[in-house]
């Protein structure tokens, strides 16, 4: 029996907020869609108080943000690209292109094409998200993506230099200073000076998860994205102290950031709670830890690993981390989440800052259908097929010619019908089935 000793924040407050980010995103959109740059420009002033010459960092300005930054942090973000790159260039490795003989003569394949354009948000608000550049610009690149074009807001006055050097060190083509809902809708719709992309990728708060939201369809974006949510699950193997730790540590990064725990000990249970408490009061974040906490906190006990195992697929957070007795008995049997993070040795932040496997993750209990960004979301699985003999020709028209008619399709039936005559030397009455 599952026993709830806290709860979060009711859904219909949600969705009022989401009403509202979804209205004033939408006027944003419109605007930059009419007016162009000069949207652009009014909405990064009132928004960022950011008015450059050009949003694109020049190659100077891109050399002299490298030039302040110190080698520690550049050798730092050299080694977290490769522990990135690595993981993405086995992942590609394992895509092929294939082609088959299904039939005599009848040969069918599939080539991976990557998107030829892609617009990498990085969020640098409240938080510099250098990682994010990692996840998307050099991912993008690996799978072999021609132009990418990088954006995060301003930061302090003026381009954030570790974000623009790993942009930069990651490969971006192109980079520019503008945040928020009129960076996304530069990059996706256009401008004088800024050409569109065909994805769009990368985390961002609610507007900006809702504005490629809006997006969807004139292009492609990566995944819907909403606040970061993070589910541990534990047994008394671990204390409250680590779990306490690992919810907190992803509880800063919003005030509505989803924290989880899910445990068979009611014990350890109480204790994560006291030791939140705790912590609360001598992190350095804790105003926006606990404002999360409060208003999106959970604590969940259950009976049995079964009982946890059927509660974690039904939240299907974005992380999931795992310290029980067997946490590979979860990675057996789990099958909504957008990451799992195995035993108390690992945590959320490897994967967000330097592991090598990707931070941008499902939200919203989209885990339960798709998976996180990775360099096959820059690839185009394109089917093509070839028949290499008149026989084969023939045949596979017979086919088509009585299923197309079978569904009143006369046009479709009619291209089988034009092979069959010439390649099968069959007599088929104009607009009628094949024998």
């Amino acid at each position: 029996m599952i026993r709830r000793l806290k709860t979060a924040r009711g859904a219909d407050e949600r969705a009022e907020a989401n009403t509202k980010v979804r209205a004033t995103v939408e006027g944003i959109l419109a605007d930059i869609e009419k007016r162009g740059d000069a949207a652009v420009r009014e909405l990064s002033i009132r928004f960022d108080g950011w008015e450059p010459e050009s949003f694109r960092l020049s190659d100077a300005e891109i050399e002299k943000a490298l030039s302040s930054v110190s080698t520690r942090d550049l050798d730092d973000i050299r080694f977290a690209q490769a522990q990135v790159r690595n993981f993405a260039q086995h992942q590609k490795a394992a895509l092929k292109d294939i082609e088959v003989e299904t039939l005599p003569g009848v040969f069918l394949g599939h080539r991976n094409i990557p998107v030829n354009a892609v617009g990498c948000y990085v969020p640098g608000g409240k938080y510099p998200m250098v990682a994010s550049a990692h996840m998307s610009v050099l991912t993008a690149k690996v799978a072999g993506v021609k132009r990418v074009v990088a954006s995060a807001p301003p930061f302090k006055g003026g381009a954030h230099p570790a974000i623009v050097a790993a942009m930069h060190l990651a490969g971006a083509d192109e980079i520019l200073v503008l945040g928020g809902v009129q960076a996304i809708g530069a990059m996706a719709l256009g401008t004088e000076t800024i050409a569109p992309v065909d994805m769009l990728v990368g985390p961002g708060n609610a507007f900006v998860a809702e504005a490629k939201r809006q997006l969807y369809g004139r292009v492609g974006i990566d995944l819907f994205a909403g606040p970061t949510e993070t589910l541990v699950i534990a047994d008394d193997t671990v204390d409250g102290e680590i779990c306490a730790t690992d919810l907190l540590g992803q509880a800063e990064h919003g005030p509505t950031s989803p924290a989880v725990l899910l445990t068979n000990s009611e014990k350890l249970a109480r204790d994560t709670m006291a030791e939140i408490e705790r912590l609360l009061a001598v992190l350095p974040t804790g105003d926006v830890a606990g404002a999360a906490w409060r208003g999106y906190g959970e604590v969940i006990v259950c009976d049995s690993e079964d009982e946890m195992l059927a509660e974690a697929d039904r939240i299907a957070s974005e992380h999931v981390q795992v310290m029980t007795r067997d946490p590979d008995w979860f990675l057996a049997n789990m099958t909504n989440y957008g990451a799992l993070f195995l035993g108390p040795r690992t945590n959320v932040a490897y994967g967000d800052k330097v592991i090598g496997t990707n931070h941008t993750l499902p939200t919203n209990r989209a885990g339960r259908y798709t998976g996180g960004l990775w360099v096959g979301k820059f690839l185009k699985t394109c089917t093509y097929q070839r028949i290499a003999t008149d026989e084969a020709s023939a045949l596979v028209g017979r086919y088509a010619s009585r299923l197309s008619m079978l569904e009143g399709f006369v046009g479709h039936a009619e291209q089988a019908n034009v092979r069959v005559r010439r390649y099968g030397g069959g007599n088929v009455d104009y607009a009628a089935a094949a024998d």
